[in-house]
Formats: C-alpha cells, sequence, structure tokens
C-alpha cells in the first residue's frame, strides 16, 4: 500500500515538472491575437459639431429608441438636476402632439413630465445623456447585422 501511494506521488510530481517547462506563450492567452504586454490606444474622434438649430433629426436605431444628440453637448456638461441646459431649449410642453418645426428643438415627451399642463418635468429624467447620447462619425468596434424591417 505504501508503495502504491509512494509510486502515485512521484508520478504526480513528475507530471507536474514536465507541464510546468512547457507554459504558455503571450499569443496563447486570452482571445487577442496580441501581446497581453501591449496596451492598444484606440482611435481618436470628435463629437459632431453642428449647431443645435441646424444639425437636423438623426434617425433611430429602432423604433421606441431614443432620440440621438445631433449636436455636442461639451458646453452643456456636467448635466445635474439643479443645471440642466437641456432643458432650456427643449421644455416646451405645448409643442407635445404637434408637428416638429424644422430648426426648432424637439420638445421633451409627456413621459417626461409629472404634470404637462403644469411644466412640471419628472426630476428622475435630468440626466439625459442616460438615454440620449451624442454621436460621432466613428467605425463601429463590433459588426452589426441588424436589419429594419
Amino acid at each position: 500500500m505504501k508503495a502504491l501511494i509512494l509510486t502515485c506521488a512521484l508520478l504526480t510530481l513528475s507530471l507536474q515538472a514536465g507541464a510546468a517547462d512547457k507554459g504558455l506563450t503571450e499569443e496563447q492567452m486570452g482571445l487577442s491575437k496580441t501581446s497581453v504586454n501591449v496596451d492598444p490606444d484606440p482611435a481618436t474622434f470628435e463629437y459632431r459639431q453642428a449647431d443645435p438649430s441646424t444639425s437636423g433629426v438623426l434617425p433611430r436605431a429602432f423604433s421606441g429608441a431614443p432620440p440621438q444628440v445631433p449636436h455636442g453637448i461639451e458646453d452643456f456638461i456636467p448635466i445635474t438636476r439643479d443645471s440642466n441646459t437641456c432643458v432650456s431649449c427643449h421644455q416646451q410642453p405645448d409643442q407635445i402632439g404637434k408637428k416638429k418645426v424644422k430648426g426648432e428643438p424637439t420638445p421633451l415627451p409627456a413621459t417626461h413630465y409629472t404634470d404637462v399642463k403644469n411644466n412640471a418635468l419628472h426630476m428622475g429624467r435630468y440626466n439625459c445623456t442616460q438615454c440620449h447620447t451624442p454621436q460621432a462619425n466613428v467605425n463601429p468596434l463590433v459588426g452589426n447585422t441588424f436589419k429594419r424591417k
């Protein structure tokens, strides 16, 4: 019995010693085909610099998707509950349901208000960029096969 245990222990140690010599190369680690020690730099980009009154409306990704921001927002951030420049143009409850006039800001929808008649904005909706994102002219990082019907 002792001989069997000793043989198993020696066999285990010899297998581990042989495996430790081979190891993995950097190219075999992870999914990337580059070295794990390389820190890639992403491509630089700029957001659209269009003036809000001339930027137009961007297409929505799908039905019910929040509108994209077609203009730069660098001058509007940080967006906080007490300081939200977006609402100074977009909070127009009297325009809800009416046809949008070209060059005019898109009004906030009724879902963003607690009381549309009294112009009471729902304070949980102040963080505009949580749903509405500014757009940049960049190539997608991952291919997309989505097709509109």
